[in-house]
């Protein structure tokens, strides 16, 4: 509750965080002295709370890095349809997630034994038993990456066509251009395992340019205005300050030795710069799964994830710079994958 009500109320007292608490809640009934005690001790040494000020004149503010990964109910947050947002780009975001620690000690425990598990299940595997699951895995990953974007296909119409090369009835050109693009990109990174040794805006580029090959899609950083659906963020219309952004994002995402937060930050940055007129979150799924291969870790296909799930984490990191519900997903669709993928299995 005390850090609820500091999310809403920034640079408050801990006179005035007791009183909104007790106004607010009938069944508040912790002292001023015991919440001084909280703020000051506790939520300090957990750097969830940050101060300034002296005396009387003490404020209180959540950290920059708790406001990143503080909780939020997904579905509370869209039931309210008057939501109150940042609409506008942050310049400061991605500059403060330099140090921010992104996954908790046993989110980070979790991934990495889950890490330890796919080194231990393809260390098992003959190549060509390595190779097919690289296949199907790829699948899955174009598909999911595609629904995802509003395409219609099913996952075995995807597999026809990936495979064979036959487009399912009723479905148009673009949505099998979607897909066989995805399978081209993906491909391209298994064939080119240092490609994101060091992320670089020229080969986001390159990767945009591959998943919107024959799609009426502009190429190239976006130099005039674009729109989300279903938001009222508005990313940068200006080329210069697009790039700037690119590069602030790569800076931070090299920087970082944690190959998880490499590729999460990815995700969201990538997808939240909109660099392009269209296929953004599409590059973002591509270049984080390539900066996974490139480290040898496992890539992650999506698939079990409902795309307005994926829209909704989404929205609420353009909305609130907060990515919790997004590092869910991620962590979730790691677990999936090591436990899908890159088995030995028994028939």
């Amino acid at each position: 509750m005390i850090l609820t009500y500091l999310k809403d109320n920034p640079k408050t007292s801990a006179p005035e965080i007791h009183n909104g608490l007790v106004n607010l809640n009938t069944n508040f009934s912790m002292s001023l002295s015991t919440l001084k005690r909280r703020l000051g001790g506790e939520f300090m040494k957990m750097n969830l709370v940050t101060s300034a000020g002296k005396g009387k004149g003490l404020k209180y503010s959540l950290t920059p890095e708790y406001q990143l990964i503080y909780p939020i109910n997904v579905d509370e947050y869209f039931s309210f349809e008057n939501r109150k947002i940042i609409n506008r780009f942050n310049f400061t975001l991605i500059d403060s997630l330099e140090d921010a620690r992104l996954f908790t000690d046993e989110e980070m425990e979790e991934l990495q034994s889950l890490q330890r598990q796919y080194e231990h299940n393809i260390s098992k595997l003959s190549l060509s038993v390595y190779q097919m699951e690289v296949e199907r895995l790829s699948i899955d990953l174009s598909w999911k990456s595609s629904q995802i974007e509003g395409n219609t296909y099913s996952l075995l119409d995807t597999e026809i066509l990936l495979k064979e090369q036959q487009t399912a009835k009723g479905k148009t050109v673009e949505e099998a251009t979607m897909l066989l693009n995805h399978k081209k990109a993906i491909d391209f990174l298994l064939q080119n395992l240092d490609f994101f040794e060091a992320l670089k805006i020229r080969d986001i580029e390159d990767i945009h340019s591959m998943l919107v090959e024959k799609l009426d899609v502009q190429r190239n950083l976006r130099k005039e205005l674009v729109r989300i659906g279903g938001t009222d963020y508005i990313p940068l219309d200006n080329e210069h300050q697009i790039r700037e952004s690119l590069h602030d994002a790569c800076r931070i995402i090299n920087s970082k030795k944690n190959v998880f937060e490499k590729a999460l930050l990815t995700l969201v940055l990538l997808s939240y710069i909109q660099a392009f007129m269209d296929g953004n979150k599409r590059v973002a799924r591509i270049v984080a799964n390539g900066i996974l291969i490139t480290n040898n870790y496992c890539p992650i296909s999506f698939r079990t994830v409902e795309s307005v799930d994926y829209k909704k984490a989404m929205l609420i990191f353009y909305e609130q710079n907060n990515l919790n519900a997004f590092k869910q997903i991620f962590i979730e669709q790691f677990k999936f994958a090591v436990g899908e993928y890159f088995r030995v299995r028994i028939e």
